[in-house]
C-alpha cells in the first residue's frame, strides 16, 4: 500500500501552488480539476495538471488527479486529456461524489480504453472514490468492491454534511449543540469498515479551518484513533501535523517490531503459541496488531532503535 498520511489538495489552475506543491512532505499530492477550479478555468487547467505531471519533481509522492463528478459535462474529457497527456506519470484518478457502484466502473473502463491505446499497462492506474452523501454512504459496501483498480475510500464532508443537513458551517467540525460524543464516528467507522473488508485505505476528509493547527490535530487524532491511514490537507502548514498523527511514535514502532521479532522466535524456535515480552503475554493476535504499526511506522520511515535479544538457553 502507498502511504497516504497526507493527502495534499492543489488547484489544477494555479502554477504557483502546484510548483510550491512539489517541495512541500505530502504523502500524496491531488492535483485538483473540481472544486477548486473555477467552471471557466477548467478546460485551461487540463493543461496545467498534464504539463505538471511530465515536468514537476514529484518524487517519493503519490501523484493524483481529481476530476469532475459524473453529473457535469467535464467529467469524461478530464480522464482522457490528463491520462491521455500524462498516464506515465499518474498515479491514481480522485473521482468525487461517488453514489453507487457504477461511477468507479465507468471510469474503469474508461481508463482500460486510454491504457489499452496509448500503450501503457492495463490496470496500472488506481482509483480514489470520494464518499461524500447519503446516497454514497448507504452504497459503500458495493462501492468499496466495485473495481480492482481501487486504492482508497475517501471522506468528503462538506459535501456530505450538506446530503443529511447537518447544521454547521465549519467542515470538520463538530454541529453546535451536539453534544452527545461525536457526530461523525458512524460515518467515519462506516467508512473504514468497507475500507477493511475490501482491503482499501481510509482517508478521512479536510478541516477547513486552516490556521487552527491544534484544532486540526484534535480532529486528525480522532480518525487516525480508529485506524485512518491519513488526512486530506487544505494547507502547507497542515502537513507537518498529519504526518506526525498518522506516523505511529518511535516507542509504539520498536514495541511493535520487538513483538514481530519475538513471536516469530517463540513459534519457529521454541514452538510455542503464546509466550511473554517482558510482563506482556503475546500470541497471533498481538502479531497481527504489531503488523499493522509496524507497516505504517516502515511507511513513515521510522527505524529501530531497540532489538529483541532472546532468551538465555
Amino acid at each position: 500500500m502507498r502511504s497516504r498520511r497526507t493527502t495534499l489538495a492543489v488547484p489544477g489552475s494555479n502554477p504557483r501552488f502546484i510548483e510550491k506543491a512539489q517541495g512541500l512532505p505530502a504523502d500524496e499530492i491531488f492535483l485538483d480539476l473540481e472544486d477548486a477550479v473555477a467552471p471557466a478555468a477548467k478546460e485551461e487547467a487540463r493543461g496545467l495538471v498534464v504539463a505538471a505531471l511530465n515536468e514537476g519533481d514529484w518524487t517519493g509522492k503519490v501523484r493524483v488527479v481529481r476530476v469532475n463528478d459524473l453529473d457535469t459535462h467535464w467529467a469524461y474529457r478530464d480522464v482522457i486529456e490528463v491520462v491521455e497527456g500524462a498516464g506515465a506519470n499518474l498515479d491514481c484518478v480522485m473521482l468525487p461524489k461517488v453514489q453507487d457502484p457504477s461511477h468507479v466502473q465507468w471510469l474503469d473502463r474508461l481508463l482500460t480504453q486510454i491504457e489499452r491505446a496509448m500503450g501503457y499497462e492495463a490496470g496500472r492506474i488506481g482509483i480514489e472514490a470520494q464518499i461524500e452523501d447519503a446516497h454514497g454512504m448507504t452504497a459503500i459496501d458495493a462501492i468499496a468492491a466495485s473495481s480492482p483498480r481501487l486504492e482508497t475510500l475517501v471522506f468528503g464532508p462538506g459535501d456530505f454534511m450538506a446530503s443529511i443537513n447537518m447544521r454547521t458551517l465549519v467542515v470538520g467540525e463538530q454541529p453546535p449543540g451536539y453534544t452527545e460524543g461525536d457526530a461523525y464516528h458512524y460515518i467515519l467507522m462506516r467508512i473504514l469498515l468497507a475500507a477493511r473488508a475490501h482491503g482499501l485505505q481510509a482517508i478521512d476528509g479536510p478541516y477547513f479551518n486552516v490556521r487552527d493547527e491544534a484544532a486540526f490535530r484534535r480532529v486528525a487524532q480522532r480518525s487516525a484513533a480508529l485506524g485512518f491511514d491519513g488526512k486530506w490537507v487544505l494547507h502547507p502548514s497542515q502537513v507537518e501535523a498529519g504526518n506526525e498523527v498518522f506516523s505511529p511514535s518511535q516507542e509504539d514502532y520498536d514495541h511493535a517490531e520487538l513483538i514481530l521479532d519475538a513471536y516469530e522466535y517463540y513459534t519457529t524456535v521454541e514452538r510455542r503459541g503464546a509466550a511473554m515480552l517482558g510482563d506482556e503475554m503475546i500470541d497471533e493476535a498481538s502479531r497481527k496488531m504489531a503488523l499493522v504499526i509496524a507497516a505504517k511506522g516502515r511507511a513513515a520511515g521510522l527505524e529501530r532503535t531497540r532489538t529483541f535479544d532472546p532468551p538465555a538457553s
